[in-house]
């Protein structure tokens, strides 16, 4: 239910806006006073929810940094993705992009080139990739092009192809590597 006295911050009066549609949880999504579409409190996404204590904690791969989500139905072509610590796939990217983390849900698609930290492929991947630490492609996932990885785990079912090297070993940004004495 959209309330027009609060469309954009705007209010009439002083008096706070009592709480929207507290009585069912049947619906399947609610509006916030903004106008803006979010999931119920219970689903692990929380892009427009309040935080809460009964939420999971967020995986190790979110804990900081700057955070770029291409929905679903989205496409995003042509571009250089940089300063961005986490991207997150749902839709279509065609890029070259350097970051730390690389999240492509199942029914997402990254064609480019990327140097990635850690790369967690659900849907598909095609060009050139690096993934200086740990590459994991699960059973939905496919990946393509000119593959180099540091470490690789592909889940049964997932699909690894092209010209594909271990040895992307080389060190992330404003990290050093200890020598052995």
């Amino acid at each position: 239910m959209l309330r027009s006295d609060t469309l954009f911050g705007k209010r009439e009066s002083n008096t706070p806006n009592p709480p929207l549609n507290t009585g069912s949880s049947a619906a399947s999504s609610t509006t916030s006073s903004a106008g803006f579409h979010s999931k119920p409190a219970s689903s692990t996404n929380s892009n427009f929810n309040s935080p809460s204590t009964s939420q999971a904690p967020a995986p190790s791969t979110n804990e900081v940094g700057s955070k770029l989500i291409v929905g679903p139905n989205i496409k995003l072509k042509g571009v250089e993705i940089t300063d961005c610590d986490t991207l997150v796939v749902e839709g279509f990217v065609e890029a070259t992009m350097d970051s730390r983390v690389i999240q492509i849900s199942k029914d997402g698609s990254f064609k480019g080139s990327a140097g990635i930290d850690i790369a967690e492929i659900h849907g598909t991947f095609d060009g050139e990739l690096t993934v200086r630490q740990k590459l994991v492609i699960y059973a939905s996932g496919k990946v393509s092009g000119k593959i180099r990885y540091g470490n690789v785990v592909i889940e049964e079912g997932g699909q690894l192809m092209g010209d594909v090297q271990v040895g992307a070993a080389t060190p992330p940004k404003g990290l050093a590597v200890a020598k052995s004495v």
